[in-house]
Order: structure tokens, then sequence, then C-alpha cells
């Protein structure tokens, strides 16, 4: 996890260090917010896909399956007096179709180039792409080059596959020469001071071969050396778990995986007095690391992510049009029947819509408005939640149907100065059709890379990550039921319910060295990022081009895209989300009021509803609430009779105490019993 590893960096007092993840910046914002945190300067970058033009393509041969023969070696008598360079000899392998390119971010202009390379990449692509199939190509690496740093790259970068293609093997000067037309050509499209030789030492003697080999290269171009950890697991006893999650992946067991795996566990964080000692002969390739990180100045801190300007009419800005149109709401809704009027609900009005102008909020309410309009004109029924309840705006703009003037409810609650949080406006829709022409609207009115659907990040957890794990792990099927059986009870209380005790009622003997292993993986993986999905209606929106802030992918659902960032990382990063969810009792509800328009020649007004019919909180006093939304479970029809509601406030009361939140701090029976006058 990102989080792990700028930990590691702070033990280690190593002062910077970069992300680069596959065709992404998933780990971008986690990787930033815990640099900022300890000091460390997080860099930003991505190993990118390239593919290779078919003529290439047939001339170069894979090294990713070759086997090393050995001490078999060519030796090169290197020009210019330089010393010599060995090469091991590869079998040959299948036709290679794409390299890995590793670019790190120098500035804004760099990062918005980034984005918008993995956005074509990713959205020509299908959803559960094979590998290869999400690669740029030559000329697209080119238009979009400027603000970015290339590395040579490691076994899979253009330069390892140069020095081991058809036409270089058995021809050791042919292979340096393929290896210098591809520097060359990176030198052409980066510029050559943004290009750096990249070496690594993990005690690989293929490794070392091919470092020779490029810093060959790098003489003869004068590219500067520069040494890397390819790390991939922070420490070295994590690499049982990288192993496990490799094979996952791949669809192995750990005892077929072979070469999938790595070596050994060398790629992990070292101290620079260790990568010093493994890079004495070249101390300019650790100097090198210094004076790059210093070239790279951007980071997330300088996003430049704006919410869109609502388009008002000449003579008008965003905050006089949002001003008319609230004043407009408020004289329908607060008429002083059944509501405050509207000279008493003027003065909190005119307090929130200072501080949204102040905040510069004005287009996000007049989105919201807008989005509410179209739910009008196309008679969906739409409703707020949440604490947007809380403002009189939101109320007058019709978003929310609870007046917070007369509830007296606390604005702050929903938007404060102090707190430093964007406000957060949840749209309730019907499920189904209904919602899914809302968000339909919104990609058509924002543009396909202006608006898109957040993440979810699906993590390893319960039953199907233990499968997962004992599947690779070369269980049975039938051990694999018993141990996944045993999940749902790790989470034990009792001290006398240990892992040992439970386990040997199982039947299992944790004397087997397969089983401990197997219950230390599992623990492990638990909450490690396993695949990116779709979060259930959040929408982000952008001033201009929402892929210079934020790589774009497919989703799963035809016809839309989502960003690479869950919820938390966009409010991380500051930027502002509308959440779009489906709701089946809204779909009912609207069902109902057509029901109500049809029978009874009445249209009904959700912000008018009387709240003191009698006869509703009898029902609510007698738990009689099936179908009744947010009072209808088992845990709410034990508490109603007790709680007995006889105002709306009390309604408020019974869903909010019947949360984890009330519940574990034991709050629900001291105040029902205070209620009640027993306390």
């Amino acid at each position: 996890m990102p989080e792990e590893l700028i930990s590691v960096c702070s033990e280690l007092d190593i002062p910077a260090m970069a992300l680069l993840d596959s065709n992404g910046l998933y780990g971008a914002p986690r990787f930033h917010m815990a640099g900022k945190k300890t000091g460390i300067r997080a860099h930003i970058g991505a190993e990118i896909t390239v593919a290779l033009p078919r003529l290439e393509r047939d001339r170069m041969r894979a090294a990713d399956d070759a086997e090393f023969r050995g001490s078999e070696a060519y030796q090169i008598d290197a020009q210019d007096g330089a010393s010599h360079v060995t090469l091991p000899q590869f079998t040959q392998a299948g036709s290679l179709r794409y390299v890995t390119l590793p670019l790190l971010v120098e500035t804004r202009t760099g990062y918005q180039n980034l984005c918008r390379l993995i956005t074509l990449m990713k959205l020509r692509a299908p959803k559960n792409a094979e590998p290869g199939e999400v690669a740029a190509t030559r000329s697209e690496l080119a238009e979009y080059a400027e603000g970015l740093v290339c590395l040579t790259g490691a076994e899979d970068g253009p330069l390892a596959h140069a020095l081991y293609s058809s036409e270089a093997r058995g021809n050791p000067h042919a292979a340096i020469d393929e290896a210098i037309r591809t520097a060359q050509w990176l030198m052409e499209i980066f510029g050559k001071h943004n290009v750096y030789a990249e070496l690594g030492r993990h005690f690989n003697r293929q490794q070392e071969a091919r470092n020779h080999a490029v810093i060959e290269v790098a003489s003869r171009l004068r590219l500067p050396l520069l040494a890397t950890g390819t790390v991939s697991h922070a420490s070295p006893d994590r690499r049982e778990l990288l192993d496990v999650l490799t094979c996952i992946r791949n669809h192995v067991r750990l005892d077929t995986a072979g070469r999938l795996l790595q070596q050994n566990s060398e790629r992990y964080l070292k101290p620079a007095s260790v990568m010093s000692k493994l890079f004495s002969d070249l101390p300019e390739a650790i100097n090198n690391t210094l004076e790059l990180s210093s070239r790279l100045g951007f980071t997330l801190k300088d996003l430049g992510y704006e919410f869109p300007s609502y388009p008002v009419p000449d003579g008008e800005t965003m905050a006089s049009f949002l001003r008319k149109r609230t004043d407009e709401g408020a004289r329908i809704r607060y008429t002083g029947k059944n509501s405050p009027t509207y000279e008493r609900a003027r003065q909190q009005i005119e307090r929130e819509l200072t501080l949204i102008e102040k905040l510069k909020l004005e287009g996000y309410f007049l989105i919201v408005w807008d989005i509410i309009n179209f739910c009008r004109d196309q008679r969906i029924l739409v409703q707020g939640r949440g604490s947007a309840a809380n403002s009189a705006v939101c109320y007058s703009l019709g978003i929310t149907a609870v007046d917070p003037v007369g509830m007296e409810l606390l604005f702050e609650r929903f938007l404060s100065e102090e707190r430093g949080e964007w406000p957060d406006i949840d749209l309730d829709l019907p499920s189904g059709d209904q919602r899914e022409r809302v968000i339909q609207y919104v990609y058509d009115r924002y543009g396909k890379r202006g608006a898109a659907m957040t993440a979810n990040v699906i993590t390893y957890r319960g039953r199907s990550a233990a499968r997962e794990v004992g599947k690779v792990m070369g269980f049975d099927e039938e051990t694999i039921t018993t141990l996944s059986s045993l999940v749902r009870t790790w989470e034990w209380k009792d001290p006398k319910d240990t892992p040992e005790r439970q386990f040997s009622d199982a039947g299992l003997d944790l004397g087997d060295s397969r089983i401990r292993k197997f219950f230390e993986m599992y623990i492990a993986a638990q909450d490690l990022p396993r695949h990116l999905g779709q979060h259930s209606g959040g929408m982000v929106i952008c001033q201009g081009h929402l892929d210079s802030v934020v790589p774009l992918e497919p989703a799963t659902m035809p016809g839309r895209v989502v960003v690479q960032w869950d919820k938390e990382d966009c409010a991380d990063m500051g930027i502002i989300k509308v959440d779009l969810l489906g709701l089946g009792m809204m779909a009912a509800i609207e069902e109902t009021l057509q029901l109500i328009t049809d029978h009874y020649h009445e249209k009904v007004d959700l912000a008018h509803l009387p709240q003191d019919d009698s006869e509703v909180y009898a029902a609510l006093q007698k738990a009689d609430t099936i179908g009744l939304f947010q009072v209808e479970s088992r845990a709410q029809m034990s508490c109603l009779p007790r709680l007995r509601p006889m105002k709306f406030y009390d309604i408020v009361v019974q869903v909010a105490i019947i949360r984890p939140g009330p519940i574990v701090g034991n709050m629900v029976h001291p105040y029902l019993n205070r209620r009640l006058g027993r306390e």
C-alpha cells in the first residue's frame, strides 16, 4: 500500500520516492497524502505500456520467458576505449507485442499529459483487457511527452528488449546498436535531458549483464545513469504476500507459478547506505537520484481541479443568478402556511448565500439545481438527502424537502468555513432507468471527458478472499470450504476464543505449516485492493477536461466512465462529487404520488406534508411500519413502541439512534430510560 511505502521511507530516512502504477495513477492520492504527513516528497508517475509496430515486433523477440544458459555469454569489444560488455545468451521466446516505459511527472503540464495519455489508452480498450491491449503508440507518446521524464526501464523496458531482439541474438554488436537506436528514439520523443538510463541490482546475473550493456549505451549517448530499487514490496517479509497476490492475479498455484514469481526478495526499500554500497562502482547513479528528485517539482497539491462554471444569461453572474433562483424558490416554499414566513427565512438564506459566495461554490449549487430541474422536466422524482437538508438555500432551490428554518437545523453541519470540507449533496432517484437517464444527462451536458463516476476500490475481505488464498496455496476444495467457513469467527472478542482453539475445533492442525501459512497470508491480505469497481452513484464534474485531472477508464456498464480514484481520494484532492443514488423506495413513492393524483385528483407537495398527523404517529408507536422507509427494519420496529414518537423530531431521533455508533456506544437504552422517566 502507498501508506506503507511512505512509512518505511520515513523509518529509513529516505527523503523522496516515486510511485509508478501500471497504466494508472490509482495509488497517487494516498501516496501524496501520506508523504504530506511525513514530509517525504511523493513523486508521481506511471509505467506505460507501449505497443510495438508490427515490423519491429516481428524482429524483436521477448526475453519474458527466456532462460539463462548458465555461464554462456558474449563479450563485446567496446568502441571508443570503453570497457568490455557481456551479454547473456537467451533462448528464443514468443513474439513481443509491447514494452513497459516508466514515466515521471516533472510539471503540471506533464501530469496533465500523463492523465490524458492513460485515458486515451484505457477508453479504447475493453474493461477487462488482456495484457498489452491497453497500450500507447509511439506517435501518442510523442504527442503527450512534454513535462515528463523517461527512464529506459527494467527487464520489460524498451532497452532490454532491444538488447535481446531477434536481430541481436548471436550478434553482440547488433544488440548494442539496436539498444542505441531505441535510446535515441526515446531522446527524440522526450528530449536528451529527460531520458535516464535505469539500473537495478537485485543479485541477478541476467540483470547485471543487462546493466553492463545499458552502461555502454549510456556512455555512448552521454545519458545519465540512475540507480533504482524497482520496489514491489516495502520490506523483505512482504515478498510472500506479493507471491500470493501474483498467483491470484494470474490464476495459478504457488507451486506451478514458476517464473511469474520474483527470483528473490531483493525488491524492497533499502536505506541510502545499502544502495550506495550496491552502486559503489557507479556513485554518479546514486547522485543522479537526488538531482532528478530536485527536478520533479510537481505534486498533487498543484492538481488544478476546478468545479465547472454554470452558464448564466448576459448581465448576470453566478452569484446574482443563484440569489434570484433562491429568492424565487423561497417565496414559494416559505408561505407561512405549515411553514415559517418568507421574512423569517430570509435572514438565514442571506447568511448561507454569503458563505457560499465567499467559498466560490455558486457553480456547485447551480449545477445541482440544474439536475433537479432536469428531473422535474422529465417527471422524475428526486430528493436531496443527508446534511443538505440543513440548508435553507437547498430547500429553496427544491433540492431538499425538509424546512431547516422551521426545524431549527444547524446549517454548519452541511457547510462550514472553519471545517474546510466541501459540501456533499446526495440526490435520491428511483432505481433503474429513471436514474440512468439522469446520469446520462450529466454525461451529455458536460461531455464524456468532463464527467465521470467515482471508483469503488474492492478489497480482499471475507470468505471470497479466504477461498482465493486457499486455491493458490493448493488446498483441496473440501479444506478450502472448511477454512473459509472460519473467516467470520476470526474477529473474536472472548480471550479464550483463540485461533488455536478455533482451528482445533474445526479439525485443523496448526502444526501443519501450510495451515498456519494460510492463516498468516489471509490476515495479511485483508483490506488490500483487489480490483476497481464503480461507486453506486458518485459523479465528479470538472471545468474543462476531467481527464487532465485524473485518468478515466471504462466502467463495466456501457455508456459510463469512471475515474481511477475512490470518493475518499477525490475528497482528499479537493474534487467535488454529486451523488446520484438509486433507491427502490423512491420508485414506490413516485408511483404513489401518481396514484393519488389519478384517483383523488390531488397533487401532493412533499415539502408541505402535515407534521402533526395523529394516525401516522399511532402507526409508528405500534411499529406498524412495514413498507415505511428507514423505520421498517427489525431493530427499528423493536425500538418504536418504547420511544413512542409524538412529533416529527422524534422520528429524526428514532432514525438516528438505531445506528452503529449509538448502539456500540451503549446510548440507546440510557436514552430510552430517560425519555420514559426511568432515569
